[in-house]
């Protein structure tokens, strides 16, 4: 019930988004509505589902009736000749005569039906069509979410390196100003210029920083755009906050890890499943297959081509019958192939076993992950706070003439550095939140 509802919600995600134009801007949860249906890896997943279900009714048609027609036309440009006895018509004993039988051209068109009856494998074949499609449905959901995974951090990419531009452009207005200040300060003869100089590389460490934030910001922008399948000359803003989507992904509540909706979990049963009726296909190769068929055909005999012609003779024929095929025996052949089948399903169990180890691993780590990233941003918040009162009594100390340029350089210098932490650390929740919820397969975001 719960893939139904998700597959139809998909396909009216699909069918809302494709009249829509591309979109000027888009907020995470936009970019991800968007990318589920554009993004060229989920549009060749979705592809290669609908592949899947085509194989459904070429399995299914084997069962129904299956009709052929056939038109055959033969000349003889030489005819065979036959040996009789010539006493046959009245000739010496011990002799024969040369007769040909027939006519140069013959045309014949014909129908038939065949209807298997019975068949082992494909009853077991048709048992399995159900579990086949899941597979197909199992696949699509697991590239679903690891593309929502790969837009997710790239749209923390970029509105990172977007915050991070505002920063430093904020950074490099306000230390402006302060040289203009220390300047005016030693030109006032209440300063020295060491101090100025100070300053000013630490602009043109800022301004290089700036050069390479925006050129970051263009690369993710195009990396994004990528993604969602839009046109690299489109332009595109990203509308989410960062502030805005930590405070959203920030959750103290206890996460029920719910292994049964894991995507791989369920993608390891599936294997399951496949190797036991791989196992049964085997088996039932030994069965025998039960065809009943039914035909009809029109013969024509002239010497010369008169088959389109009202007076050329047609002669009829029909048959019914049932075509019984029993495998009797294949020098163990079949019988290698399903052990063989067997110890594959074998495997297929211990490697369920396995996968759900791993999927609990994963999930205490990414649990462990996620909570050390929340910790992590909330120290760093307090760095910054503490980095800024620093950076603001420094700054104070310094135009006061009780602190040298250096340590207002340092103290600035410690800002800056904090200030990118605060960033990383803002985009680490959401992302480790994203891995989280990826494991228990929960919609990112």
């Amino acid at each position: 019930m719960r893939k139904t509802f998700f597959f139809l919600l998909l396909s009216w995600n699909i069918s809302s988004l494709v009249a829509q134009e591309t979109p000027k801007s888009v907020s995470l949860e936009e970019a991800i509505e968007w990318g589920l249906v554009n993004n060229r890896t989920m549009q060749n997943a979705n592809l290669q589902r609908q592949k899947e279900y085509k194989q459904k009714w070429i399995t299914l048609s084997i069962g129904f009736p299956q009709i052929s027609a056939n038109l055959n036309y033969q000349n003889n440009i030489e005819q065979p000749v036959s040996l009789i006895p010539a006493e046959i018509f009245g000739g010496q004993a011990g002799q024969f005569s040369e007769v040909t039988f027939g006519t140069k051209q013959t045309a014949m068109g014909s129908v038939e039906m065949r209807q298997l009856l019975f068949d082992g494998t494909y009853v077991v074949g048709v048992q399995g069509i159900k579990h086949f499609l899941e597979i197909a449905d199992n696949v699509l959901e697991k590239t679903q979410l690891e593309v929502q995974r790969i837009i997710v951090n790239s749209y923390l990419g970029a509105i990172s390196a977007k915050e991070n531009v505002l920063i430093l452009e904020r950074n490099i207005e306000a230390l402006s100003k302060n040289i203009e200040e220390a300047h005016h300060l030693f030109k006032s003869g209440f300063g020295e210029e060491e101090s100025v100089e100070q300053l000013r590389l630490t602009l043109s460490a800022l301004n290089n920083q700036l050069d390479y934030a925006k050129s970051m910001g263009e690369l993710t922008n195009s990396g994004m755009k990528l993604l969602l399948g839009i046109p690299l000359e489109n332009p595109l803003e990203l509308t989410d906050d960062l502030e805005r989507l930590t405070l959203e992904n920030i959750t103290l509540e206890t996460i029920d890890p719910g292994y049964e909706n894991n995507i791989d979990l369920r993608i390891a049963e599936n294997k399951i499943t496949t190797e036991e009726f791989m196992y049964r296909l085997e088996r039932a190769k030994s069965l025998p297959s039960l065809t009943a068929f039914i035909n009809g055909a029109y013969m024509g005999n002239n010497d010369e081509f008169t088959f389109t012609a009202p007076e050329q003779k047609w002669f009829g024929s029909a048959a019914f019958g049932v075509r019984v095929q029993i495998p009797v025996f294949s020098s163990f052949g079949r019988t290698a192939k399903s052990q063989k089948a067997k110890i594959t399903l074998e495997q297929a169990k211990t490697s369920f076993i396995e996968t759900k180890g791993k999927i609990h691993v994963a999930y205490e780590e990414a649990k462990n992950n996620y909570q050390l990233a929340i910790k992590n941003h909330y120290n760093v918040k307090d760095q910054l706070d503490l980095a800024e009162r620093i950076e603001k009594k420094n700054k104070t100390k310094f135009f006061e003439g009780l602190a040298t340029s250096f340590e207002l350089r340092q103290a600035q210098i410690q800002l800056y550095s904090i200030q990118q932490n605060y960033i990383q650390s803002m985009s680490e929740v959401v992302s480790k939140k994203t891995a989280l919820d990826i494991i228990i397969n929960q919609n990112p975001q």
